[in-house]
Protein backbone atom coordinates (compact mmCIF):
# COMPACT_ATOMS: atom_id res chain seq x y z
CA UNK A 1 0.00 0.00 0.00
CA UNK A 2 0.94 3.66 -0.62
CA UNK A 3 2.26 5.27 2.38
CA UNK A 4 0.00 8.19 2.93
CA UNK A 5 3.04 11.09 2.29
CA UNK A 6 3.30 9.24 -0.77
CA UNK A 7 0.35 8.81 -1.68
CA UNK A 8 -0.77 12.79 -1.17
CA UNK A 9 2.39 13.31 -3.17
CA UNK A 10 1.38 11.46 -6.30
CA UNK A 11 -1.92 12.68 -5.56
CA UNK A 12 -0.74 16.12 -5.77
CA UNK A 13 1.64 15.55 -9.10
CA UNK A 14 -0.82 13.85 -11.03
CA UNK A 15 -3.22 17.01 -10.50
CA UNK A 16 -0.57 19.46 -11.77
CA UNK A 17 0.54 17.16 -14.59
CA UNK A 18 -2.94 16.38 -16.31
CA UNK A 19 -4.82 20.43 -15.42
CA UNK A 20 -3.91 21.18 -18.25
CA UNK A 21 -5.40 19.11 -21.31
CA UNK A 22 -6.09 21.73 -23.31
CA UNK A 23 -3.00 24.17 -22.91
CA UNK A 24 -2.02 25.34 -26.25
CA UNK A 25 1.07 27.60 -25.45
CA UNK A 26 3.47 27.45 -28.18
CA UNK A 27 6.81 25.15 -26.98
CA UNK A 28 9.04 28.41 -27.88
CA UNK A 29 7.35 30.52 -25.67
CA UNK A 30 9.46 28.60 -22.67
CA UNK A 31 12.84 27.75 -21.93
CA UNK A 32 13.70 25.11 -19.24
CA UNK A 33 10.80 22.74 -18.46
CA UNK A 34 7.29 23.32 -17.76
CA UNK A 35 5.98 22.96 -14.58
CA UNK A 36 3.74 20.05 -16.32
CA UNK A 37 6.48 18.26 -17.10
CA UNK A 38 7.85 18.23 -14.08
CA UNK A 39 4.76 17.17 -12.13
CA UNK A 40 4.54 14.67 -14.99
CA UNK A 41 7.46 13.01 -14.70
CA UNK A 42 6.94 13.02 -10.54
CA UNK A 43 3.63 11.55 -11.39
CA UNK A 44 5.25 8.45 -13.17
CA UNK A 45 6.41 6.77 -10.14
CA UNK A 46 7.34 3.22 -10.73
CA UNK A 47 6.71 1.39 -13.80
CA UNK A 48 7.25 -1.37 -15.50
CA UNK A 49 7.92 -2.12 -19.58
CA UNK A 50 6.03 -4.57 -21.44
CA UNK A 51 9.07 -5.86 -23.37
CA UNK A 52 8.87 -8.05 -26.46
CA UNK A 53 5.89 -7.94 -27.02
CA UNK A 54 4.50 -5.17 -29.62
CA UNK A 55 8.81 -4.78 -30.26
CA UNK A 56 9.45 -8.09 -31.94
CA UNK A 57 9.52 -7.85 -35.72
CA UNK A 58 5.82 -9.56 -35.43
CA UNK A 59 4.07 -9.95 -32.20
CA UNK A 60 4.39 -12.93 -30.17
CA UNK A 61 7.43 -13.66 -32.77
CA UNK A 62 9.45 -13.50 -28.91
CA UNK A 63 7.30 -15.60 -27.91
CA UNK A 64 5.01 -13.09 -26.03
CA UNK A 65 1.73 -11.02 -26.82
CA UNK A 66 -0.15 -8.53 -24.71
CA UNK A 67 -2.36 -10.75 -22.63
CA UNK A 68 -5.29 -9.26 -20.76
CA UNK A 69 -3.74 -11.10 -18.01
CA UNK A 70 -0.71 -8.86 -18.06
CA UNK A 71 -2.94 -5.51 -18.50
CA UNK A 72 -4.73 -6.76 -15.34
CA UNK A 73 -1.83 -6.81 -13.46
CA UNK A 74 -1.27 -3.26 -13.64
CA UNK A 75 -3.02 -0.24 -12.02
CA UNK A 76 -3.21 -1.32 -8.58
CA UNK A 77 -3.27 1.33 -5.59
CA UNK A 78 0.79 1.43 -4.21
CA UNK A 79 2.12 -1.27 -7.46
CA UNK A 80 3.08 -0.14 -10.74
CA UNK A 81 1.94 3.47 -11.76
CA UNK A 82 3.10 3.21 -15.34
CA UNK A 83 3.59 0.81 -18.44
CA UNK A 84 6.08 1.76 -21.13
CA UNK A 85 4.81 0.37 -24.13
CA UNK A 86 7.24 -0.15 -26.58
CA UNK A 87 6.14 -0.63 -29.90
CA UNK A 88 8.25 -1.42 -33.70
CA UNK A 89 6.02 0.27 -35.86
CA UNK A 90 8.72 0.10 -38.57
CA UNK A 91 8.32 -3.29 -39.59
CA UNK A 92 4.37 -2.46 -40.04
CA UNK A 93 4.56 0.41 -42.41
CA UNK A 94 4.88 0.86 -46.27
CA UNK A 95 8.87 0.59 -47.27
CA UNK A 96 8.37 3.96 -48.79
CA UNK A 97 9.07 7.57 -47.60
CA UNK A 98 5.19 7.88 -46.31
CA UNK A 99 5.65 4.35 -44.29
CA UNK A 100 2.00 3.96 -44.12
CA UNK A 101 1.01 2.12 -40.82
CA UNK A 102 -1.17 -1.16 -41.38
CA UNK A 103 -4.46 0.16 -40.23
CA UNK A 104 -4.70 -3.45 -38.36
CA UNK A 105 -1.44 -2.98 -36.03
CA UNK A 106 -2.38 0.21 -35.40
CA UNK A 107 -5.94 -0.73 -34.21
CA UNK A 108 -3.58 -3.42 -31.88
CA UNK A 109 -2.15 -0.70 -30.73
CA UNK A 110 -5.09 1.39 -29.80
CA UNK A 111 -6.87 -1.49 -28.17
CA UNK A 112 -3.39 -1.56 -25.61
CA UNK A 113 -3.08 1.96 -25.26
CA UNK A 114 -6.77 1.87 -24.30
CA UNK A 115 -6.99 -0.76 -22.28
CA UNK A 116 -3.79 0.20 -19.77
CA UNK A 117 -5.38 3.92 -19.85
CA UNK A 118 -8.58 2.09 -18.74
CA UNK A 119 -6.38 0.68 -15.58
CA UNK A 120 -5.85 4.28 -14.72
CA UNK A 121 -1.90 3.83 -15.19
CA UNK A 122 0.31 6.32 -17.08
CA UNK A 123 1.29 5.18 -20.75
CA UNK A 124 4.67 6.07 -22.35
CA UNK A 125 4.24 4.93 -26.09
CA UNK A 126 7.48 4.71 -28.08
CA UNK A 127 9.22 3.60 -31.36
CA UNK A 128 11.52 0.79 -30.49
CA UNK A 129 13.73 -1.21 -32.60
CA UNK A 130 13.68 0.56 -36.05
CA UNK A 131 17.11 -1.60 -36.41
CA UNK A 132 18.23 -0.37 -39.83
CA UNK A 133 17.66 3.15 -38.52
CA UNK A 134 21.26 3.03 -35.89
CA UNK A 135 22.86 0.74 -38.65
CA UNK A 136 22.28 -2.50 -36.79
CA UNK A 137 21.70 -6.15 -38.62
CA UNK A 138 17.97 -7.34 -39.14
CA UNK A 139 16.44 -9.57 -37.19
CA UNK A 140 14.52 -12.56 -38.68
CA UNK A 141 11.12 -11.58 -40.33
CA UNK A 142 12.44 -8.07 -40.57
CA UNK A 143 12.36 -6.35 -43.76
CA UNK A 144 14.63 -3.67 -45.24
CA UNK A 145 14.14 -0.42 -47.09
CA UNK A 146 15.76 1.96 -49.29
CA UNK A 147 18.57 3.51 -46.90
CA UNK A 148 17.66 6.89 -49.05
CA UNK A 149 14.23 6.99 -47.05
CA UNK A 150 15.10 6.03 -43.68
CA UNK A 151 14.35 9.17 -42.11
CA UNK A 152 11.82 10.10 -43.89
CA UNK A 153 9.78 7.19 -42.83
CA UNK A 154 11.19 7.64 -39.15
CA UNK A 155 8.96 11.33 -39.74
CA UNK A 156 6.41 9.97 -41.17
CA UNK A 157 5.61 7.41 -38.46
CA UNK A 158 5.55 9.92 -36.06
CA UNK A 159 3.42 12.17 -37.70
CA UNK A 160 0.61 10.05 -38.35
CA UNK A 161 1.23 8.53 -34.32
CA UNK A 162 0.59 11.88 -33.15
CA UNK A 163 -2.24 12.80 -35.49
CA UNK A 164 -3.91 8.52 -34.30
CA UNK A 165 -3.57 10.15 -30.67
CA UNK A 166 -3.83 13.69 -30.80
CA UNK A 167 -7.04 13.43 -29.04
CA UNK A 168 -6.17 11.04 -26.35
CA UNK A 169 -5.44 12.81 -22.71
CA UNK A 170 -2.39 13.97 -20.95
CA UNK A 171 -2.33 10.25 -19.26
CA UNK A 172 -0.47 9.37 -22.89
CA UNK A 173 2.82 10.61 -23.23
CA UNK A 174 5.11 9.50 -26.34
CA UNK A 175 9.06 8.88 -26.08
CA UNK A 176 10.46 9.70 -29.34
CA UNK A 177 13.09 6.65 -29.83
CA UNK A 178 14.61 3.77 -27.98
CA UNK A 179 18.42 3.68 -27.49
CA UNK A 180 19.49 5.66 -30.52
CA UNK A 181 23.05 4.32 -31.24
CA UNK A 182 25.55 3.74 -33.82
CA UNK A 183 24.38 5.35 -37.08
CA UNK A 184 22.54 7.72 -35.35
CA UNK A 185 25.43 8.33 -33.42
CA UNK A 186 26.25 11.75 -35.51
CA UNK A 187 22.71 12.67 -36.50
CA UNK A 188 20.40 12.55 -33.42
CA UNK A 189 20.37 15.75 -32.62
CA UNK A 190 18.95 16.97 -35.85
CA UNK A 191 16.42 14.09 -36.00
CA UNK A 192 15.30 14.48 -32.71
CA UNK A 193 14.67 18.01 -33.39
CA UNK A 194 12.34 17.32 -36.50
CA UNK A 195 10.62 14.67 -34.60
CA UNK A 196 9.51 16.73 -31.72
CA UNK A 197 8.71 19.51 -34.60
CA UNK A 198 6.40 17.03 -36.41
CA UNK A 199 4.67 15.64 -33.24
CA UNK A 200 4.06 19.67 -32.20
CA UNK A 201 2.26 19.72 -35.58
CA UNK A 202 -0.73 17.82 -34.04
CA UNK A 203 0.48 17.84 -30.33
CA UNK A 204 1.54 21.05 -29.14
CA UNK A 205 1.65 20.11 -25.12
CA UNK A 206 2.19 16.50 -24.84
CA UNK A 207 4.59 15.07 -22.64
CA UNK A 208 7.57 13.92 -24.50
CA UNK A 209 10.48 11.66 -23.41
CA UNK A 210 13.54 11.66 -25.46
CA UNK A 211 17.05 10.49 -24.45
CA UNK A 212 20.84 10.38 -25.81
CA UNK A 213 22.66 8.59 -28.19
CA UNK A 214 24.35 5.43 -26.70
CA UNK A 215 21.41 3.10 -26.26
CA UNK A 216 20.49 6.10 -24.41
CA UNK A 217 23.62 5.82 -21.94
CA UNK A 218 24.00 8.78 -19.41
CA UNK A 219 27.39 8.69 -20.50
CA UNK A 220 26.10 10.31 -23.71
CA UNK A 221 24.26 13.29 -22.20
CA UNK A 222 26.99 15.86 -23.11
CA UNK A 223 26.67 15.71 -26.87
CA UNK A 224 22.78 16.03 -26.58
CA UNK A 225 21.22 19.03 -27.63
CA UNK A 226 17.74 18.98 -26.53
CA UNK A 227 14.94 21.37 -28.51
CA UNK A 228 13.72 24.61 -27.27
CA UNK A 229 10.78 22.64 -25.50
CA UNK A 230 9.07 23.21 -22.26
CA UNK A 231 7.34 19.51 -22.33
CA UNK A 232 10.31 17.57 -22.67
CA UNK A 233 11.36 14.43 -19.46
CA UNK A 234 14.99 13.39 -19.91
CA UNK A 235 15.48 9.56 -20.32
CA UNK A 236 18.32 7.17 -19.89
CA UNK A 237 18.75 3.49 -19.97
CA UNK A 238 20.92 1.79 -17.12
CA UNK A 239 22.38 -1.55 -17.05
CA UNK A 240 25.60 -1.14 -14.85
CA UNK A 241 27.10 -3.09 -14.22
CA UNK A 242 26.79 -4.91 -17.12
CA UNK A 243 28.82 -7.67 -16.54
CA UNK A 244 26.70 -8.33 -13.86
CA UNK A 245 23.19 -7.29 -15.68
CA UNK A 246 23.70 -9.05 -18.71
CA UNK A 247 25.18 -12.54 -17.32
CA UNK A 248 24.65 -15.59 -19.54
CA UNK A 249 23.08 -13.45 -22.00
CA UNK A 250 23.63 -15.01 -25.48
CA UNK A 251 22.74 -11.63 -27.71
CA UNK A 252 25.30 -9.65 -25.67
CA UNK A 253 28.13 -10.36 -27.36
CA UNK A 254 30.48 -11.97 -26.18
CA UNK A 255 27.98 -13.66 -23.47
CA UNK A 256 28.92 -12.98 -19.90
CA UNK A 257 30.36 -15.56 -17.68
CA UNK A 258 27.37 -16.25 -15.01
CA UNK A 259 27.81 -16.48 -11.53
CA UNK A 260 28.91 -12.89 -10.76
CA UNK A 261 27.79 -11.43 -7.92
CA UNK A 262 26.77 -7.95 -6.85
CA UNK A 263 27.16 -5.21 -5.41
CA UNK A 264 30.53 -4.38 -4.42
CA UNK A 265 31.69 -0.82 -3.52
CA UNK A 266 32.49 -0.07 -6.41
CA UNK A 267 29.44 -1.78 -8.11
CA UNK A 268 27.80 1.04 -6.20
CA UNK A 269 29.36 3.56 -6.98
CA UNK A 270 29.15 3.05 -10.55
CA UNK A 271 25.05 2.53 -10.06
CA UNK A 272 25.19 5.93 -8.18
CA UNK A 273 27.61 7.56 -10.18
CA UNK A 274 25.74 7.62 -13.28
CA UNK A 275 22.46 8.22 -11.60
CA UNK A 276 24.17 11.71 -10.64
CA UNK A 277 25.51 12.76 -14.06
CA UNK A 278 22.89 12.49 -15.72
CA UNK A 279 20.67 14.73 -12.85
CA UNK A 280 24.10 17.25 -13.65
CA UNK A 281 23.29 16.97 -16.96
CA UNK A 282 19.90 17.16 -17.14
CA UNK A 283 20.45 20.40 -14.99
CA UNK A 284 22.87 21.30 -17.34
CA UNK A 285 20.17 21.45 -20.38
CA UNK A 286 18.14 23.42 -18.60
CA UNK A 287 16.82 21.49 -15.30
CA UNK A 288 14.36 18.75 -17.42
CA UNK A 289 13.44 15.89 -15.08
CA UNK A 290 15.06 12.92 -15.34
CA UNK A 291 13.50 9.42 -15.83
CA UNK A 292 15.25 6.09 -16.11
CA UNK A 293 13.06 4.47 -18.44
CA UNK A 294 15.05 0.95 -18.28
CA UNK A 295 17.40 -1.04 -16.00
CA UNK A 296 17.07 -4.76 -15.08
CA UNK A 297 19.40 -7.81 -14.46
CA UNK A 298 18.98 -10.70 -16.68
CA UNK A 299 17.04 -13.47 -15.08
CA UNK A 300 20.75 -15.77 -15.00
CA UNK A 301 21.96 -13.73 -12.26
CA UNK A 302 22.43 -15.19 -8.69
CA UNK A 303 19.15 -14.68 -7.37
CA UNK A 304 20.25 -13.18 -3.94
CA UNK A 305 22.86 -10.84 -6.04
CA UNK A 306 20.08 -9.81 -8.46
CA UNK A 307 17.77 -8.76 -4.90
CA UNK A 308 20.29 -6.75 -3.68
CA UNK A 309 21.04 -5.43 -7.20
CA UNK A 310 17.60 -4.36 -7.11
CA UNK A 311 17.46 -2.89 -3.23
CA UNK A 312 20.48 -0.63 -4.38
CA UNK A 313 18.66 0.47 -7.62
CA UNK A 314 15.79 1.23 -6.12
CA UNK A 315 17.22 2.83 -3.26
CA UNK A 316 19.34 5.18 -5.41
CA UNK A 317 16.17 6.24 -7.73
CA UNK A 318 14.02 7.26 -5.09
CA UNK A 319 16.35 9.04 -2.95
CA UNK A 320 16.94 11.05 -6.01
CA UNK A 321 13.58 11.32 -6.67
CA UNK A 322 13.78 9.63 -10.11
CA UNK A 323 11.07 7.54 -11.61
CA UNK A 324 11.71 4.43 -13.30
CA UNK A 325 10.53 1.48 -15.29
CA UNK A 326 11.81 -2.06 -14.57
CA UNK A 327 12.76 -3.87 -17.49
CA UNK A 328 10.41 -6.15 -18.29
CA UNK A 329 7.06 -7.22 -17.52
CA UNK A 330 7.09 -10.94 -17.97
CA UNK A 331 10.46 -11.89 -20.06
CA UNK A 332 13.86 -13.27 -19.05
CA UNK A 333 14.02 -10.08 -17.09
CA UNK A 334 11.07 -10.16 -15.55
CA UNK A 335 9.06 -10.14 -12.59
CA UNK A 336 6.00 -12.30 -13.56
CA UNK A 337 6.01 -15.87 -14.48
CA UNK A 338 3.97 -16.06 -17.04
CA UNK A 339 3.83 -19.89 -16.72
CA UNK A 340 2.60 -20.24 -13.40
CA UNK A 341 0.35 -17.22 -13.19
CA UNK A 342 2.45 -15.68 -10.58
CA UNK A 343 4.83 -12.81 -9.40
CA UNK A 344 8.12 -13.45 -8.33
CA UNK A 345 7.10 -12.84 -4.77
CA UNK A 346 10.94 -11.51 -3.80
CA UNK A 347 11.69 -9.59 -6.51
CA UNK A 348 8.67 -8.16 -6.68
CA UNK A 349 8.28 -7.15 -3.32
CA UNK A 350 11.98 -5.74 -3.53
CA UNK A 351 11.17 -3.61 -6.43
CA UNK A 352 7.43 -2.27 -5.47
CA UNK A 353 6.99 -3.06 -2.04
CA UNK A 354 7.02 -0.74 0.53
Amino acid sequence: MLSPTFALWRATALAMAFACTACSLPPTAFSGPSPEARAGAKALGRGVNFGNMLDAPREGDWALSVEQAFVDLVGRPGFVEHVRLPVRWSNHASADAHAIIEPAFFERVDSVVQRLLDRGVIVILNMHHYRQLDGDALDPAEFAVDPAVLEARFLAMWRQIAQRYANHGPRLLFEVYNEPHGRLDAGWNDLLARAVATIRESNPTRLLVVGPTQWNSANALPKLVLPNDPHLILTVHHYEPFGFTHQGAEWAQPTRPTGIDCCSAADQALMVGLLDLAQREATRLGGYPVYVGEFGAYEQAPAAARLRYVRVMRQALERRGLPWAWWELAGDFGVYDRGLGRFYSDLTDALYGP
